[in-house]
């Protein structure tokens, strides 16, 4: 296998990979195999970080959620994200690897604060950081989290893992058979077309920062890898 091509890495899962066959929730088998993609990168070397969402969990919360006030929902959010971190935290750790899970909203009995320095230095002892809870403020997406993390960490790219889309189309290929695939494009074309990739505020991070996203499908379980290796995988977001 070739040498990694990347050092340091912020992986960006969605709650719907953690989903599986499900309508919602967790899917232990999914996130199994998440964690040996995961081990398996990191036993090469790689330096890792995670951002998770918590969409899994709060599509299950949905209706409870109808006609609540924004913050509050968001909050409900970033604890689902918390649960999210948990999981994989034990999945890693049952398969060996050493992870910290940092939390931007004080939850001190099963998560470390949000410190910057320290997460650092938790890479650098090659421990996977898993950053829960978002920036610990609503009205931010996950999205906004990983390419906050990314460039606070000086990852050398963010990999946005999709749940069943392979990369970046001109249309949602779920719903329109005539949709383009996109190889590679610049942010600033990305926001100037409205491919929605990730939101606004990400993007600015990103593009300010000359933070480079590769977008790529979490079911291929070689994909993480391959990118690791310098494959062309999925769709590179140039900034």
């Amino acid at each position: 296998m070739a040498e990694p091509v990347f050092n340091r890495v912020l992986i960006k899962l969605s709650g719907e990979a953690l989903m599986g066959p499900l309508d919602y929730g967790t899917d232990p088998g999914t996130v199994g195999r998440i964690a040996d993609q995961v081990k398996e990168v990191h036993d090469r070397g790689v330096e890792i970080g995670i951002v998770l969402g918590a969409g899994n969990i709060f599509r299950g919360l949905s209706a409870a959620a109808d006609g609540m006030d924004r913050a509050t929902g968001d909050y409900m959010g970033m604890l689902a994200i918390v649960l999210n971190a948990l999981t994989l935290q034990d999945a890693l750790e049952k398969r060996g690897v050493h992870t910290r899970v940092q939390s931007a909203i004080t939850i001190s009995e099963v998560a470390e604060p949000y410190i910057r320095r320290r997460a650092m230095r938790h890479l650098e002892k090659k421990r996977v950081v898993i950053f829960a809870a978002g920036t610990g403020n609503p009205f931010f997406s996950s999205d906004t989290a990983a390419a906050l993390r990314a460039v606070e960490m000086h990852a050398e790219i963010l990999l946005m893992a999709k749940n069943g889309v392979d990369g970046i189309y001109t249309a949602d290929p779920r719903k329109d058979p005539d949709a383009e695939f996109i190889a590679e494009i610049t942010a600033k074309e990305a926001l100037q077309r409205d491919l929605r990739v990730m939101d606004q505020t990400a993007f600015a991070l990103c593009m300010e920062n000359k933070l480079n996203i590769r977008v790529f499908d979490m079911a291929d379980d070689s994909n993480i890898n391959r990118i690791i290796s310098g494959d062309r995988v999925g769709t590179l977001v140039t900034t």
